[in-house]
């Protein structure tokens, strides 16, 4: 096997042998008893791949452009983009259905692995041709560093970012020496499909890369860099197909929560340079020891040209110090402080370490002086984090366990058994102090995130009692509540409110919480409605209650029509609100607080935190509290003694039900409803009943993208509608951008259509 496919492999299998060890050292899953099933891992990545699953074997309520699963009815494109676009996603379809976790975790291990690999290649690729064995240390060692142990474990679509840094500087290299035209576009438009997020940081650092190589081989021309942002712009645009609708998903978002960033305290920043250190507003900048010690190494070198010793120990630091300034920090990110984790781009300063002690190994193996000028800079930068709260006593350990033996390593003579020696010495390193902050990394998260029940067999059963009672499209069935996460329809099955994403439509938040809905997230990670008053609008005619599903008394079909007048004007009562949307009155206000014997009692008090009853019903828990979270309209029960009055948590508004008003409205409103109902992946289609006039309405949120036969769409108390005057309804979706992304990537694929012309023209090979 060539050194370089040898050197490759060796690196994939020691990145996937710590993190899969650290997982078991910590007994996490799929090695012991605890869970992954934390923040957005279990909430959005988890659910979205299940979602993928179902789509890739034709078993989802919808298509790549329009998901009827989630909030009612939602634009999936954008979702796509940007949770499961990656070209490994669609292995979970490998794997049963229930072993979802298992599928999410296997890629995860995956692409930390090919990180390793590309790194390596790179590396390889830019060197000297010996110390095979260094290149894998150190490419394992960028996929091991600590932003990938941390964070990118349980946001694996950011780890399609760490993949991406080590090709784009390949394609750095191709630009460069003027080779591989046609690849080097393909290989960009990969990564920024694959996750365009990290991608455009990964995209950042290689062109420093890039410059940083350009002045150091002489060849820096303005021709060179022209032809890397052409290469760039082309790939880029190849891409727009889904990269515009991604943008455009993101303009029609409900808010998300706005940041002011503050620098974290470099006594922290250095703490998290060492291993087994976790903080979720400090970069996790770890890198196995030997890095910053070859990286500190290189400084000092004196068979090394000054120009590459500054040039790289100038690039290393301009990125660290660029996480901590303002300006440079809203550059990484797109220019927003993101929700979350301030210091997304931390792989590209792993990334850059790496490649400056490769830089050094270049010219062999550091003298005792550069050794010792490379050890006092570990040390330094240790002893500057001393003062940190987050240093632990392992942190310590490791590190100086990890700076002698690789320190012992370099001084070892250079041939037989010393050679094997080094190598264990490094790998060692490499292995304990990756796993160790692995291990300690999964254990913080769980304590110090939010966590959700894992896939087990209750959610087994759930899922196989939903799927029973589907009956879509004749009538939705919700996953109803307790929730498993943020996506329950996408996990569980069903065609619920329940949604999270990015791209929750602004225009969804509001609908829901005029009529009552509930929330986390700031409004975009909505939560189910059970709420027999809104199951009748939207078509709810099963759903998950008191551990079984449960028959609905009365459903609308998913189109209705509404007599000639103006749509509702919404006001501050969900009560009110709700009965504007239906048409008529079905609630009763309380009479000295107290509701009519036989009336249900509902109470929203969106801002309460704590626990309402109503006599001896069932107790009712809420979590409210504002912006971040909204408690939703809750029934507490029937009323069954006269002038029985509810224990509140806090301020709170009541609504009596009376349920005979309610199937009263709906048969009326069925009387004028679409006789049949056909949905598809891009559109929905119904039959009315003849000489119908007036809004028909479908059950369903109006979202940017729809077009409907004959008339506009337009909002009916935030939902789809349409004025009619025939007998049928007809109305596709398009999420918005998809026609502009396609323009501009069939003008991306003639751009490169002309490069490779113009290389068969002159006579050059077209790759």
């Amino acid at each position: 096997m060539p050194k370089t496919k040898l050197s490759c492999l060796l690196a994939a299998v020691l990145s996937a042998l710590a993190v899969c060890g650290g997982d078991a050292v910590a007994r996490v899953f799929p090695f012991g008893p605890r869970h992954r099933a934390v923040n957005d891992l279990a909430n959005q990545f988890v659910p979205f791949h299940a979602h993928l699953w179902d789509l890739l074997r034709g078993r989802a309520d919808g298509g790549l452009l329009l998901d009827w699963r989630a909030g009612w009815g939602t634009s999936f494109l954008p979702d796509y983009g940007t949770y499961v676009s990656s070209p490994f996603a669609p292995l979970v379809a490998l794997f049963p259905r229930g072993d979802i976790e298992y599928a999410v975790y296997g890629i995860t291990v995956l692409k930390t692995a090919l990180a390793a690999a590309a790194m390596t290649f790179l590396l390889r690729r830019t060197g000297p041709a010996g110390v095979w064995w260094w290149a894998s240390v150190l490419g394992a060692s960028y996929a091991l560093c600590g932003w990938s142990l941390a964070e990118g474990t349980y946001n694996p679509m950011w780890l399609d970012g760490l993949i991406a840094f080590p090709l784009l500087c390949l394609v750095g290299e191709w630009v460069r020496e003027g080779r591989r035209p046609l690849l080097g576009p393909l290989v960009v438009a990969v990564c920024w499909l694959a996750n365009f997020y990290t991608a455009y940081m990964a995209t950042l650092g290689a062109a420093l890369v890039l410059l940083v190589r350009l002045a150091l081989t002489d060849s820096f021309r303005w021709r060179t860099l022209l032809r890397a942002a052409l290469t760039t712009v082309l790939g880029i645009g190849l891409a727009a197909p889904v990269l515009v609708p991604v943008f455009l998903g993101s303009r029609h978002a409900h808010p998300g929560v706005v940041r002011d960033f503050a620098p974290a305290a470099g006594t922290d920043v250095l703490a998290r340079l060492l291993p087994v250190t976790y903080s979720f507003a400090t970069p996790a900048a770890f890198v196995c020891t030997a890095v910053p010690l070859l990286a500190g190494a290189l400084l000092f070198r004196r068979d090394a040209p000054g120009r590459e010793r500054w040039l790289w120990g100038g690039l290393c630091a301009a990125v660290a110090l660029s996480m901590q300034w303002t300006p440079t920090h809203l550059l990484w990110h797109v220019f927003a402080t993101p929700n979350g984790s301030p210091y997304r781009q931390t792989f590209v300063l792993s990334g850059v370490l790496v490649l400056a002690a490769w830089t050094g190994l270049a010219h062999g193996l550091p003298d005792r002086r550069a050794l010792l000028g490379g050890a006092a800079v570990v040390l330094a930068l240790t002893a500057g984090a001393l003062p940190s709260e987050l240093l632990t006593p392992w942190a310590l350990l490791l590190a100086g366990a990890g700076l002698a033996a690789v320190a012992g390593a370099l001084l070892l003579p250079r041939r037989g058994r010393y050679g094997l020696l080094a190598a264990l010495l490094v790998t060692g390193t490499l292995l304990g102090q990756a796993a160790a902050t692995t291990a300690y990394a999964d254990r913080e998260r769980l304590v110090r995130l939010d966590d959700y029940p894992p896939w087990g067999a209750e959610q087994e059963r759930r899922a196989a009692a939903l799927a029973a009672a589907d009956g879509w499209p004749a009538y939705r069935t919700d996953s109803g509540l307790p929730r498993v996460a943020g996506n329950d329809p996408l996990l569980l099955g069903g065609q619920g409110a329940a949604y999270y994403s990015s791209h929750t439509p602004a225009v969804l938040t509001e609908t829901l919480a005029a009529l009552g809905g509930g929330w986390t997230s700031r409004g975009r990670n909505l939560l189910s409605l059970d709420n027999p008053v809104t199951d009748a609008l939207f078509g709810v005619g099963a759903r998950w209650r008191d551990g079984g599903v449960v028959r609905t008394e009365a459903y609308l079909p998913l189109v209705t029509v509404r007599p000639p007048g103006p749509p509702p004007a919404y006001g501050p009562s969900p009560f009110r609100n709700q009965e504007l949307l239906l048409g008529s009155r079905v609630y009763e206000a309380p009479h000295a607080g107290a509701c009519q014997v036989g009336t249900e009692v509902f109470l929203w008090s969106p801002e309460a935190t704590g626990t309402a009853r109503l006599g001896s019903n069932a107790p009712a828990h809420l979590l409210g509290g504002g912006p971040k979270r909204r408690a939703a309209l809750t029934s507490l029960g029937v009323q069954r003694v006269p002038g029985l009055k509810p224990d509140l948590p806090g301020p709170g508004e009541l609504g009596c039900l009376d349920r005979e008003r309610l199937r009263a409205a709906v048969t009326i409103l069925r009387a004028h409803a679409a006789t049949s109902v056909q949905v598809a992946s891009n559109g929905i289609r119904a039959n009315l009943p003849p000489g119908t006039t007036g809004t028909a309405v479908v059950a369903a949120p109006h979202i940017a993208g729809w077009h409907c036969e004959g008339a506009a769409p337009v909002p009916y108390g935030g939902l789809l509608a349409v004025p009619t005057r025939t007998g049928e309804l007809s109305c596709t979706f398009r999420p918005p951008g998809l026609r502009a992304g396609l323009a501009v990537g069939a003008l991306a694929a003639l751009g490169l259509l002309g490069v490779a012309m113009a290389r068969v023209r002159t006579g050059r090979s077209p790759r």
